[in-house]
């Protein structure tokens, strides 16, 4: 992934998010500031972006976004847990529709067992309610690689969120609807058919 590609993807997320009329904040460990850099790097971008929480450290992390200290004991600062808890620490309190959120393992150090180089956890939440997650095992490519694919992969989530949660699910439930009738009635009509007696 290049600098092109976090840049056309910020570019289609800022219309996006203007044509709803959404707000974003990031919060970032591993990538510092980037994510936040991509988008406002796009002129007119400030009636999107409201904020950025670079939050390095696991006390950045606490006094800044919230996140609990039993969760950074329990689970690590780069794990699910700590991501989602960054973006709902953001999305609170910024006040914003949409934030993201970065933790992870650029390297070349860092690494502890089962938490390799190129681990990377990213959490996206809304302010209707939906959060998402996605863990990235980019391996070890590079530090700056790590963080560039990183970027792109927080524009994407956004995007992901910043469209109508409605266009998701219809779809969906159409199919279902569609599939019912067909299931439910001819296999009981051969069934019926053939456990009817022959008549003497």
């Amino acid at each position: 992934m290049s600098g092109s590609d976090a840049r056309a993807l910020s570019r289609s997320l800022l219309d996006l998010c203007r044509m709803r009329k959404l707000t974003i904040a990031t919060a970032e460990s591993c990538t510092g500031g980037m994510v936040a850099a991509a988008l406002t790097d796009i002129p007119g971008s400030s009636d999107v972006i409201d904020r950025g929480f670079v939050t390095y450290s696991n006390e950045a992390k606490r006094a800044m976004l919230g996140v609990k200290a039993s969760t950074l004991l329990t689970f690590g600062a780069v794990s699910k847990e700590t991501a989602t808890a960054m973006a709902v620490g953001a999305l609170e309190r910024a006040g914003v529709d949409l934030a993201v959120a970065i933790t992870g393992i650029a390297g070349p150090g860092g690494a502890t067992p089962g938490k390799p180089v190129g681990l990377v956890h990213l959490a996206a939440a809304a302010r209707d309610g939906r959060i998402t997650h996605r863990e990235c095992r980019f391996g070890a490519i590079g530090r700056s690689a790590v963080r560039q694919r990183s970027v792109v992969e927080a524009l994407r989530m956004l995007t992901e969120l910043a469209r109508p949660a409605q266009a998701l699910t219809k779809p969906r439930r159409e199919a279902a609807s569609r599939l019912r009738p067909r299931i439910a009635r001819s296999p009981r009509r051969h069934a019926v058919k053939r456990r009817r007696p022959p008549r003497i």
